[in-house]
């Protein structure tokens, strides 16, 4: 998602072993269904392999069976919207790999979807996703167009010749199941109503049951999102996980506490705690964290301390020995070196730590649905 989380994939090589030994000793609450986990590999696409885990997560939930999505079909078109944004903004835009869930969402439905059997998004020889010569020729080609000021149609050919040179060549129709289809007509097929999807977020510098545009960089199409306090934040979630919905999450890999080599996020009270050290006490007993509530939560956003640089998949609800409850989590790093591809992100982690989720609209409490005048 951000080059920082591009990063951070590289500590991934982290022996196994360090996985395997931890103090937290956990009970499941709910569990929703999800796909086998996946890997972005080198490239900054956590956005687009959450959401299309949830969206995945969505057609288990509707009875629609198991589909494995592609990703890079998505990521292609975003890629090409961004690049307009930038030219009509003078370069003022983010052409960087980073986005949100909304725009994922947004792609889909213009767009349309197909399987990962039908775009792979590897058409360079690598057995893995690596974006980063794509990424330098996007950012070069962005850059002559706003230097020109003009979107010429040999620029345009170009862009395109560049995804088919990476991506490969978009298809037109594909057949799934001994049926042909469209991208669009796939999309009719699955059945799902892309404007049940809405993302919540809760600041304090902006009003309560409005929506409004979170300040961060991958926000670079201004979209707006659903304000609300802290608790009934929350209380999203939980009543999502309940009724069976799961929940794209956004927002904070930086800290020395997102332990994935543990499978652990936590927010400790002793905030000078490194990494290493963090993963060493966990093996042995439970780390106290600090309490987050509304304003902890808005000074750490306007202290940078959280910032937005990675995007996961929420899928239930777990608690530990001591009756605190996590969210189980469902990365986009694989599995080689990512231990089951899961972690548990502490309630306080969640309230803190989290930019925003993006949920089914029916999955919010009623009361909370007719404030917001859902």
């Amino acid at each position: 998602m951000k080059i920082r989380h591009i990063i951070l994939c590289a500590l991934l090589t982290l022996p196994l072993g360090l996985m395997a030994q931890s103090a937290y000793k956990f009970t499941k609450v709910v569990e929703n269904p999800a796909t086998p986990v996946k890997d972005q590999a080198q490239t900054g696409t956590c956005w687009c392999y959450g959401t299309t885990s949830f969206i995945e997560s969505e057609l288990i939930r509707t009875g629609k069976g198991e589909f494995d999505l592609s990703e890079m079909f998505t990521v292609r078109h975003n890629y090409n919207k961004r690049i307009y944004d930038n030219f009509i903004r003078r370069g003022r835009g983010n052409v960087n790999p980073g986005s949100l869930a909304h725009m994922a969402i947004n792609m889909m439905n213009q767009y349309g979807l197909v399987p990962e059997s039908a775009y792979d998004g590897i058409n360079y020889d690598s057995e893995k996703h690596n974006h980063n010569e794509l990424s330098s020729y996007v950012k070069a080609l962005s850059a002559v167009t706003v230097d020109r000021g003009v979107l010429t149609p040999e620029s345009k050919e170009l862009q395109e010749a560049l995804f088919d040179i990476y991506l490969g060549k978009l298809p037109e129709t594909f057949e799934y199941n001994g049926v042909e289809y469209t991208p669009l007509s796939f999309k009719e097929y699955l059945g799902l109503d892309f404007s049940d999807y809405v993302e919540i977020t809760s600041f304090t510098h902006h009003p309560f049951y409005e929506r409004i545009q979170v300040e961060v960089p991958d926000n670079w199409d201004h979209q707006t999102m659903y304000n609300v306090p802290i608790d009934e934040f929350m209380a999203i979630i939980n009543h999502s996980l309940e009724k069976g919905y799961t929940l794209v999450w956004d927002g904070d890999c930086s800290e020395a506490a997102y332990v994935f080599s543990k499978e652990l996020c936590i927010v400790p009270v002793d905030k000078s705690l490194t990494r290493k050290q963090i993963e060493e006490m966990v093996e042995k007993e439970i780390i106290p964290e600090q309490e987050v509530d509304q304003a902890v939560r808005q000074q750490m956003f306007e202290t940078f301390q959280t910032v937005d640089d990675h995007l996961e998949h929420i899928t239930g609800i777990y608690k530990d020995q001591n009756g605190t409850v996590y969210y189980q989590t469902k990365n986009s790093w694989g599995t080689d070196r990512n231990g089951t591809g899961y972690h548990k992100m502490s309630e306080n982690f969640i309230k803190g730590k989290t930019i925003s989720v993006l949920v089914n609209k029916n999955g919010i409490p009623k009361d909370i649905k007719k404030k917001l005048g859902l």
